[in-house]
């Protein structure tokens, strides 16, 4: 794949993906009754729509001469759609949201017109429009099995998440991700990406050079899937990423950058920290995957590699955006998501980095236990408020609720695991810096202790004996409210 910056200078997407898709202007609307009018008879329409089957056949067949005519022309150079074909080709995009146009398109053989169009294309716009009809097409079971058996198509879209062009690359993780995430045909896109190792390359790619948020979204959401999906692919991919080719060599010799999944994870969502929170989400889940596999966590242990890079920007999420002193307890249930993702990372790299890492871990661990212990605070505090003046639960909330308690709980069970492994390792100074600072008060030391007995008993135990050193009075307030003995671990 050739290295072109993928930017935000072509990033205007049209709103006729699915709901789940992130955007923007309404398309026109659809194609008029014009044989009803014109004609007053009856119209050919397409099932129980309106859509007339014989504009389909016109445009489509319009489609094929506008490919016809742009190659007719200089082979390098960029054509530019005419705006009437625009709109035309953009009802169809539109159209496609229909189950019953999506079923005839099919039956039509719209697909290998729409690939044959995609692989002779000179014109983003055209590209980009073929590959949003086909993901339209693929949104429902029926039609999304007949497209995913083209190999043809399968090679080709794959093939396109190489282009430079914003907006078509979008359409194509759009399609990729709807195809993936349905049951039927998973398995065989699963197999196709594995055997085309260029689109752990082109994906690398994008996170790292893109600006354009709703495609690091889209690729985001992508990567997180194939990784949920298949371990061995995930696997694979970090594998590779760690032990570079001869390529890759000669690559990092001349100056340029060896691209590895871990890092290009990291730098994308550095990228939406600010700008979105539910894509930074979705890139702390991947990352949290990685550390799911022996290789994951050993690309992250290596000493001045991507895991200190990311122990550090989990750091500044976690402490300056997250779960701050004067937000109210309810915070936890907006951020539960993105600090149980990002304290499970963090507890792993806190496990696993060398000692040669301990000192850049000292200036952000502190302020990092002391976010922790607001989390178990926070949590106690909502446990108490929530459980006063309750009313009556309509029908269904009930189980909404246990649903959230549920994800609720992960976050205080990740906190309470983290916290203990950290507070084993303190000694007497950093408690009593932790109390000067006050991360270490009577509220936050008497949620935490609660949350981690009985299960880190030991931690705890060893807290109050470092406690009756630094500041006597709160291990006694501690001792007094859970029996915990003075005597170290």
């Amino acid at each position: 794949m050739e290295n072109h910056s993928v930017d935000d200078d072509n990033s205007s997407i049209r709103s006729s993906s699915p709901a789940n898709s992130p955007v923007m202007d309404r398309n026109p609307s659809p194609p008029p009754d014009r044989e009803g009018e014109q004609g007053g008879e009856k119209v050919d329409a397409i099932g129980e729509t309106v859509y007339s089957k014989h504009w389909l056949f016109s445009t489509l067949t319009r489609l094929i001469q506008i490919v016809s005519e742009q190659n007719t022309g200089d082979s390098d150079a960029q054509m530019q759609l005419p705006e009437e074909d625009e709109d035309e080709l953009c009802k169809i995009w539109d159209m496609a949201m229909d189950k019953d146009v999506a079923g005839f398109l099919q039956e039509f053989k719209a697909a290998d017109i729409l690939l044959g169009v995609i692989a002779k294309s000179r014109c983003p716009r055209l590209t980009e429009i073929c590959v949003g009809i086909l993901g339209n097409i693929a949104c429902f079971p029926d039609t999304c099995l007949t497209l995913s058996q083209n190999n043809d198509l399968g090679v080709v879209l794959l093939l396109l998440l190489g282009d430079t062009d914003p907006p078509t690359l979008l359409e194509t993780c759009r399609l990729l991700l709807t195809c993936v995430s349905q049951n039927d045909v998973s398995c065989l896109w699963l197999e196709r990406v594995r055997q085309h190792t260029s689109v752990c390359s082109s994906l690398c790619f994008i996170m790292c050079s893109s600006t354009n948020m709703d495609l690091l979204v889209k690729v985001g959401e992508l990567v997180d899937k194939l990784f949920d999906l298949d371990e061995e692919l995930m696997k694979t991919w970090v594998t590779a990423g760690s032990q570079p080719s001869d390529e890759d060599k000669e690559e990092e010799e001349e100056g340029e950058r060896r691209l590895d999944v871990a890092s290009s994870l990291l730098e994308a969502a550095k990228q939406l920290r600010s700008e979105s929170p539910e894509g930074l989400e979705v890139y702390l889940h991947a990352l949290q995957l990685l550390t799911t596999i022996h290789h994951g966590i050993q690309t992250l242990a290596v000493a001045g590699g991507t895991g200190q890079a990311l122990w550090t920007f989990l750091c500044e999420v976690v402490c300056e955006d997250l779960c701050q002193p004067d937000d109210p307890p309810l915070v936890l249930q907006e951020q539960k998501s993105l600090l149980v993702h990002a304290l499970a990372v963090l507890s792993v790299l806190y496990a696993c980095q060398d000692r040669e890492a301990e000192h850049s871990k000292a200036d952000t661990l502190l302020p990092l236990v002391g976010t922790m212990l607001r989390v178990l605070q926070y949590h106690r505090e909502y446990q108490v408020s929530s459980g006063h003046g309750q009313k009556e639960k309509k029908d269904g909330q009930e189980e909404e609720e246990e649903k959230v308690d549920e994800q609720l709980q992960a976050l205080i069970q990740t906190t309470a695991e983290f916290l203990s492994d950290v507070i084993t390792d303190l000694t007497k100074d950093a408690v009593s810096e932790l109390v000067t600072r006050g991360y270490l008060t009577e509220k936050t030391c008497l949620s935490a202790v609660g949350s981690m007995l009985p299960h880190f008993s030991p931690a705890v135990q060893h807290l109050v004996f470092m406690l009756s050193e630094a500041d006597p009075q709160l291990a006694d307030t501690v001792r007094k409210e859970f029996p915990v003995s003075l005597s170290p671990s």
